[in-house]
């Protein structure tokens, strides 16, 4: 059996953060920190299922809402890509304040390309996994490209994403569209695990051939076959975590 922990701690901005730490029954081999997609929040299926996966493993991980999604306060509007990545690091200052040093950084989707661009500044880091994510994180324009000329020309619009109806404001889109993650990627410097479905119709499979590409050694790449981009089936988000902790064993100080 494992246990989930509610905690909080301060996002940029002046936001909190709410999170939830999955923690292992028995010993703890590692900590790790899940940054959820777009708009999904830390109780999405991929999210809640992986971490809890990864706990049933040995490793706690701390899973968290972006500021104005789930518990978390402040307004998703006001949110870019950079503070998504700016979050990334205060989730892992939070947990070393705590005790519980990160060396796993995982991401799903968007939250996959904002810790491939905040692993830079937490040096505490051993091994980064990614699944589904973008090689760009201007991929996730597509989702409201339909509204993007109203976006340009007043600044704002809303869109209809994930069940929730949300604002979109320029900045975002500005954001999204400027930042460039390949030399994150590049310089990295640490090992990558890539994990994509080639039936992914979101985040394309020649998303994790690119990332793939550009990313030095170590690195390896895990197809996730018949899985969908969110990860609906239990299977899947099993499997996920299954090869995650597998994998990330070999780079972790574990005493035997």
């Amino acid at each position: 059996m494992t246990s989930s922990t509610p905690v909080t701690f301060p996002g940029v901005g002046g936001t909190t953060l709410s999170g939830v730490i999955d923690v292992p029954e028995g010993e703890v081999e590692a900590w790790a920190l899940f940054c959820h997609g777009f708009t999904l929040g830390k109780n999405s299926l991929a999210a809640a299922r992986v971490c809890r996966e990864l706990a049933s493993l040995g490793i706690g991980v701390l899973r968290y809402d972006a500021a104005g999604l789930g518990d978390s306060t402040g307004n998703w509007e006001d949110g870019t890509f950079s503070s998504k990545v700016a979050d990334v690091r205060s989730a892992a200052a939070y947990m070393q304040s705590v005790g519980k040093t990160i060396s796993i950084a995982i991401g799903h989707s968007l939250g996959g390309a904002a810790v491939l661009a905040a692993v830079k500044d937490i040096p505490e880091v051993d091994a980064v996994a990614t699944i589904g994510a973008p090689y760009e994180p201007s991929h996730v324009v597509h989702l409201f490209e339909a509204v993007q000329e109203e976006i340009e020309s007043t600044g704002r619009a809303t869109v209809q994403l994930g069940g929730r109806h949300l604002e979109i404001r320029h900045e975002l889109l500005l954001d999204l569209e400027r930042t460039d993650i390949k030399d994150c990627i590049r310089t990295l410097g640490v090992p990558l695990l890539v994990i994509h479905s080639p039936m992914d119709n979101v985040v394309g499979i020649e998303n994790a051939g690119n990332i793939f590409r550009t990313a030095k050694h170590p690195k390896s790449f895990f197809s996730l076959e018949k899985s969908d981009h969110l990860l609906t089936g239990k299977t899947q988000s099993k499997r996920a975590a299954t090869i995650i902790a597998a994998w990330a064993e070999q780079y972790l100080e574990i005493d035997e």
